[in-house]
């Protein structure tokens, strides 16, 4: 088996004088989709930010590529290609969408083949190009954070919530823009929504109370109902035959 891109063994983290994480293990493939799974308060997030050095494992090791990345500060965990779009979105309401993709990028120029890339997955970006970020809708900002993401080249993408608040149709939207962006750049993905985490994921990691219980490929988690209402408190098929 092939050397995973991103590798978490025993992590633990520690905020303040509460113990987080308190032994994480995950491996993201080179390619494809890994959905990050458990209930409210599992440590998805914090799972996230210690990869990103926002905050800091306290044990274990997190190694990206087969280097030890546990104690480098984020920016230059980001310089390595790791991008983390946080459930926050991480946008600036009082620019423009196109001043929010310059911030992005590296030279201060938006290069035009990862422009086109961005207004083909996502339209509204292209349309809305000179009104203010926090003019958009929820979706259309989550379109936003996503495409300043990806406004470079990226050798590994951490999303985080992207559906939260968004309707249905909205949801539909990014769907499709992830079946296209896992087909070039590897994803980490937390997200809430079980029936889009089922459809897009090749693999899937569960935490509870901070601590991997299952880990393994998504259509076996996605066909035992038991699993799902043991770890994650829900029945896949219950809410598709709703």
């Amino acid at each position: 088996m092939a050397e995973p891109l991103l590798s978490l063994a025993g992590v633990h983290t520690h905020i303040g004088r509460y113990h987080i994480l308190q032994g994480v293990d995950l491996a993201v493939p080179r390619r494809g989709l890994t959905a990050l799974l458990g209930r409210n308060g599992a440590g998805k997030t914090t799972t996230l930010r210690t990869i990103m050095g926002l905050w800091r494992a306290s044990a274990g090791t997190v190694r990206f590529d087969g280097a030890d990345i546990a104690a480098l500060a984020t920016p230059d965990i980001a310089r390595l290609g790791v991008a983390y779009v946080p459930e926050n979105m991480g946008i600036f309401a009082g620019l423009t969408v196109e001043e929010n993709l310059l911030l992005a990028a590296r030279e201060g120029a938006l290069p035009p083949d990862r422009l086109a890339r961005i207004h083909a997955l996502f339209p509204p970006l292209q349309k809305f190009r000179d009104l203010a970020a926090g003019a958009l809708s929820g979706g259309q900002k989550q379109m936003l954070a996503l495409a300043r993401a990806m406004i470079e080249p990226r050798r590994l993408l951490l999303v985080d919530e992207p559906t939260k608040g968004l309707s249905p149709a909205v949801v539909a939207q990014l769907r499709q823009a992830f079946e296209a962006l896992k087909a070039e750049t590897p994803i980490l993905l937390v997200e809430q929504n079980l029936a889009f985490a089922a459809a897009l994921a090749d693999t899937v990691v569960v935490i509870d109370d901070g601590r991997t219980v299952h880990a393994g490929p998504m259509a076996a988690l996605a066909a035992d109902a038991e699993m799902q209402r043991r770890w994650l408190g829900l029945d896949l098929g219950a809410r598709h035959a709703g």
